[in-house]
């Protein structure tokens, strides 16, 4: 499919991006203190992180692997924890190297947030717990910050090596 969508500031007009393969790489859920959790009212603090990685598989087929990591605490305990990690094997061809680092980085986890936000209601629903509907990432701002502190730092480096 040819693409003409915008990554950060770039246009991804000439290349093409295709989804080959989407699979679940891992799951798990762990409940320590069930069944007790269930007594208690249910007002958990909620922590989530989220992380991308990208591997080229071949010359143009690139595996991205989406992890998250969704932690449930009630009164400091640990009521649940669900870890998944939902990858996708990409082909994409005609970009040059900075627009392929922006769809690495947004437009593919962006691809794949749906499929692991489902495989992560699931497992809570599973584990006995309210469902947990978690709320749509900006991985274009995710990006787009990180590479501002990348900047930061190589400017900070910079500075620090002229002096």
């Amino acid at each position: 499919m040819a693409e003409s969508e915008s990554t950060g500031s770039e246009s991804v007009s000439s290349g093409q991006i295709r989804l080959e393969r989407l699979y679940l790489k891992d799951a798990s859920f762990e409940s320590p203190i069930t069944p007790e959790v269930f007594r208690e009212e249910w007002k958990p603090e909620v922590q989530v992180d989220i992380n991308t990685r990208s591997t080229l598989q071949s010359e143009n087929r690139h595996e991205v692997l989406l992890t998250l990591t969704l932690r449930a605490k009630l009164d400091g305990k640990t009521a649940f924890i669900v870890e998944v990690q939902q990858a996708g094997v990409f082909l994409i061809e005609g970009l040059n190297a900075k627009m392929l680092q922006g769809v690495l980085a947004t437009m593919c986890p962006n691809t794949l947030f749906p499929y692991i936000r489902e495989n992560v209601d699931s497992l809570v629903v599973k584990g006995g717990f309210p469902p947990m509907h978690l709320a749509p990432v900006n991985f274009d701002a995710l990006y787009a910050e990180a590479l501002r502190k990348q900047a930061e730092g190589s400017d900070r480096s910079e500075g620090e090596v002229s002096h």
